[in-house]
C-alpha cells in the first residue's frame, strides 16, 4: 500500500482523533486501549510498513512516558498531601471568607484553579466536593451555583495548563516553551472558566431545580465535619506556598 503524504496525512490524523474522542465519550472504551488500537490502525492507513509500526508506538510511548513520568509522580503526591493536610479545605474557607456568600461562586471557581494547577482533576474534585456541599448547607444556594465554577476551573487548568498530562504531553511533542505554555494557558483559560463557570451557573440555575434530599451530600457533609472537627487547618500563607512550589 503507497504510503499517504501532505494534506491527506492530516485529514487521516483527524478521522483518527474523531474515532478516539467517540470510543472514550460515547462507548466508555478504555483511553489507553482505544489509543493503542486507533495508533495501530491510522499506521497501518497511512501505509507505514508493518515491520515499523509496533517500534515506532513503543518509542513514541516510551520517550513520552520518559519525559511526564516524574512530574506525574510529584503530582501525584502534592495532590495526596494536599487531601491528608487540610490545605484545599483551608483555602476555600479563607477565599469563601474573603468574597463574601453573595459572591461565592466566584470564590469556587479561584479556590478549584488555585487547587487544580498542582493536582490531577480527579484527586481536586475529591478534594473538593465536600467543601462545594458544605458551602451549599452554609448560603442555601443552589448546587449548580456551586459546583458549575469548581468543575470549570478544575477542567481549564486540567486540560491547558502543565503539569497536567495532556498539556505536557502537548509541551513533549511540540517542544514548546513550559512557561509560555502556562501563561497563555491562563490567558485563554481564565476567561473560559469565567463563561463556562460563574456567568453560565448564573443562568442555568434559576431553570435547574435540583432534589433537596442528597443521600451523597450527606455522606460528604458528615465526614468532612467530622474530619475538621479532629484537626487543625494549616495557614493559608504555607498552603500557597506548597501549591506555587511546582
Amino acid at each position: 500500500m503507497p504510503a499517504v503524504h501532505g494534506s491527506m496525512l492530516l485529514v487521516y490524523a483527524v478521522i483518527a482523533i474523531a474515532v478516539l474522542i467517540l470510543m472514550i465519550a460515547r462507548y466508555k472504551v478504555y483511553p489507553f486501549f482505544v489509543l493503542m488500537i486507533v495508533s495501530v490502525l491510522l499506521a497501518l492507513a497511512v501505509g507505514m510498513p508493518m515491520d515499523k509500526i509496533v517500534k515506532t508506538f513503543e518509542t513514541g510511548n516510551g520517550n513520552t512516558l520518559g519525559h511526564i513520568a516524574i512530574v506525574v509522580g510529584l503530582g501525584t503526591i502534592l495532590g495526596k498531601m494536599m487531601a491528608e493536610s487540610g490545605g484545599a479545605a483551608r483555602i476555600a474557607n479563607t477565599l469563601i471568607n474573603l468574597f463574601g456568600e453573595k459572591n461565592i461562586h466566584w470564590a469556587m471557581m479561584i479556590v478549584a484553579i488555585i487547587v487544580g494547577l498542582p493536582v490531577f482533576f480527579e484527586v481536586s474534585f475529591v478534594l473538593l466536593i465536600p467543601i462545594a456541599f458544605n458551602v451549599v448547607r452554609r448560603t442555601g444556594k443552589s448546587l449548580l451555583l456551586i459546583g458549575l465554577p469548581m468543575v470549570a476551573g478544575l477542567s481549564v487548568v486540567h486540560g491547558l495548563i502543565p503539569p497536567h498530562p495532556a498539556a505536557l504531553l502537548a509541551v513533549q511533542a511540540y517542544h514548546a516553551d513550559i512557561g509560555k505554555t502556562i501563561a497563555y494557558g491562563l490567558i485563554v483559560g481564565i476567561p473560559t472558566a469565567i463563561v463556562a463557570g460563574p456567568l453560565f451557573a448564573l443562568l442555568i440555575h434559576k431553570f435547574v431545580k435540583l432534589p433537596d434530599a442528597n443521600a451523597l451530600a450527606e455522606q460528604f457533609l458528615q465526614k468532612h465535619g467530622d474530619t475538621e472537627k479532629k484537626r487543625d487547618l494549616p495557614s493559608f500563607g504555607i498552603t500557597l506556598f506548597t501549591i506555587c512550589c511546582p
